[in-house]
């Protein structure tokens, strides 16, 4: 799938960039291009990897001129690059709408023009029923995908997202503020102990992507099964790891945060497969021509419940420090201590 391909990836230098690289590394790739606006990060990864067919694009999503030179002669494009704190997009919707409505619309545009094969867009469980800026944002991204892959797939390039729920230890996420109270001497700050989260490693979500590559149609979107846990389990689970007893502290919820994560509405389930340890979503085919559907509906929606944190498989917290062991941040910071 990758062998002898060209790979854009967008956001090439943030978490799940670096671990798209590092999965590509592996195959007998032509050229990948990393695609970013941190030169710094850049430059980090450049002396690390030595290898003449990264190359490295300084450039922003939101600016398609930037976009439309990296993207020249690709076969394959990871869209990474994205605004994915809740609070700062709270706080500035307009970035959100930027970087993660505009900016995805001018990689689509652009992957479609110049003929790319495949186009994968990445996308959040916040988007399912959102209440909160950076989920908003990345439904509507999600959209502009379902009504591009339409015309796209006519001209060649196939478009597909795929959604998942927290990634442990990315950017932003919570561990690693945990394991910085802890490492601190500070109490672990709890929003809602009840709050309940889906699990799923970085390695997991870049399964989920090259799935996406490797079995997409036009405007499919692919969730992987995950568990979850709750947030007061998963600081209870931390601090076991790391340092027992630790104090921890219940400070409310933030702007914008869901009581649970969901990942396919109800609605969306009508339309989804099930393939073993992923769903894919089908593009909704329904066309301007509304009259048919009032005769022509689906009887089957009081069936199915949404899919969420709140009823997918939940995990105890010895099942939940089992799941971090495999986490590097995990054993890095034992290691620490131990040392």
């Amino acid at each position: 799938m990758i062998d002898g391909k060209k790979v854009l990836i967008t956001g090439g230098t943030g978490s799940f960039g670096k671990t798209v690289l590092k999965r590509v590394l592996d195959t007998n790739f032509n050229e990948v291009r990393i695609f970013s606006r941190d030169e710094k990060k850049q430059e980090e990864l450049r002396l690390q990897l030595g290898d003449d067919r990264i190359k490295f694009y300084i450039g922003d999503v939101r600016d398609l001129s930037s976009i439309e030179s990296a993207m020249q002669g690709m076969d394959l494009v990871f869209h990474a690059a994205a605004l994915k704190q809740v609070p700062s997009c709270e706080f500035y919707p307009m970035e959100a709408v930027k970087t993660n409505i505009i900016g995805a619309e001018n990689v689509i545009q652009s992957a479609t023009r110049h003929g790319v094969d495949r186009c994968v867009v990445l996308s959040t469980d916040k988007a399912v029923q959102p209440v909160n800026a950076m989920g908003m944002s990345k439904a509507l991204m999600e959209k502009i995908m379902i009504s591009t892959s339409k015309s796209s797939a006519e001209k060649g390039t196939i478009l597909c997202a795929t959604r998942y729920g927290n990634v442990m230890a990315s950017r932003g996420s919570v561990i690693p503020l945990f394991i910085k109270q802890i490492m601190s001497n500070k109490p672990v700050t709890i929003t809602d102990p009840k709050m309940t989260r889906f699990l799923m490693s970085v390695e997991e979500s870049v399964d989920l992507v090259f799935h996406a590559f490797k079995n997409a149609q036009p405007g499919d979107i692919f969730v992987q099964k995950s568990p979850a846990c709750t947030i007061g389990d998963l600081a209870d689970a931390v601090i076991d790891l790391i340092k027992p007893n630790h104090p921890k502290q219940i400070i409310g919820t933030r702007h914008g945060e869901k009581a649970f994560e969901t990942l396919i509405s109800r609605e969306e389930l009508l339309r989804s497969g099930d393939m073993e340890k992923f769903y894919r979503i089908k593009s909704d085919s329904r066309d301007l021509n509304y009259n048919k559907y009032f005769s022509d509906g689906s009887t089957k929606l009081a069936e199915f419940t949404d899919y969420s944190s709140d009823n997918t498989k939940r995990l105890s917290i010895e099942e939940v420090k089992k799941t971090l062991m495999g986490l590097p941040i995990i054993s890095d910071t034992l290691q620490q201590i131990k040392n």
